[in-house]
């Protein structure tokens, strides 16, 4: 794994684009508190900010980031297509909504925020991924999108897009956090060298990561936070954790995971956990 020393160490992305190793997510927060907290975020020292035309909160992230007067370059910014929007022309369609909603003429990575399943459109389920696929790799090939990836796409569901895909998914954004590991995924994508990316690193609403007998015991030994344990097993899998708050001091908190290492014994530890709650929703059985 690349030595990593900040939040703004580099990652290499499978067509050759970097992205820096930990971003800054804004599920669930609500587009007139994203403007002041994506600044915040900028501010303490996220480059990368992931967002979603779903969370209906991008127009305030366009905004929070001209508010920061930070150079556009400077930042890696992501979104992603929600599930109305698949096929051809209607994600060339959402696709322009959403630059218009960051006031930005381009992204760096765009995923498509959940596959079309079996259970909602029998055989058709692939033949549309694989028209939405289609219509971000022109997207990528115009300029538009730096990197363009997946998002709760499993190995079955990434098989079957390779049948047809010209460009490589460069990203797969999945709910990894303690007690709900994704591991054998995280395997299946990193052998295929596609960068996973966390999303709800910290386990969200309902979830008892943060008052994990064993995590709060870990988190102790290593003088941290469970918030900064849970992020710090994160990185060392090679998976770049999306951590969100809306408080500048916890953003900060959640940078500070770079000055110490946790042992293969307790990561082992951690990695087992029974299911400690999160989002967990199988993607075959989603009917949203």
């Amino acid at each position: 794994m690349v030595e990593l020393k900040n939040i703004n160490s580099l990652l290499k992305l499978n067509n050759g684009v970097t992205i820096p190793c930990v971003g800054y997510g804004t599920f669930r927060t609500p587009n007139d508190v994203a403007e002041k907290a994506v600044e915040d975020a900028i501010n303490v020292g996220y480059r990368l900010i992931d967002t979603a035309a779903v969370y209906g909160n991008e127009e305030g992230v366009g905004k929070g980031i001209k508010d920061s007067g930070i150079d556009r370059h400077r930042l890696f910014v992501t979104s992603k297509l929600w599930n109305t929007d698949r096929g051809y022309e209607s994600t060339k369609k959402a696709l322009d909504a959403t630059l218009q909603r960051l006031q930005m003429d381009y992204l760096d990575l765009y995923l498509i925020h959940w596959p079309a399943n079996r259970k909602q459109f029998g055989d058709k389920a692939a033949e549309i991924n694989a028209e939405t696929w289609r219509a971000m790799e022109d997207a990528y090939h115009e300029g538009k999108l730096r990197a363009i990836g997946l998002s709760n796409f499993m190995p079955n569901h990434y098989q079957e897009l390779m049948k047809t895909a010209t460009v490589a998914p460069a990203v797969d954004q999945i709910e990894v956090h303690p007690g709900w590991t994704h591991a054998e995924e995280i395997k299946f994508l990193q052998a295929h060298n596609v960068l996973v990316e966390a999303w709800g690193p910290l386990g969200g609403q309902g979830a008892s990561v943060m008052t994990n007998p064993t995590m709060v015991e870990l988190a102790k030994k290593y003088g941290k936070s469970t918030a900064q344990l849970s992020l710090r097993w994160i990185l060392q899998q090679g998976v770049l954790p999306l951590p969100k708050s809306v408080h500048a001091d916890r953003m900060k908190q959640n940078t500070d995971i770079f000055d110490f290492e946790i042992s293969d014994e307790d990561m082992q530890k951690i990695s087992a956990l029974p299911n400690l709650g999160g989002q967990c929703r199988v993607p075959d059985d989603v009917d949203f």
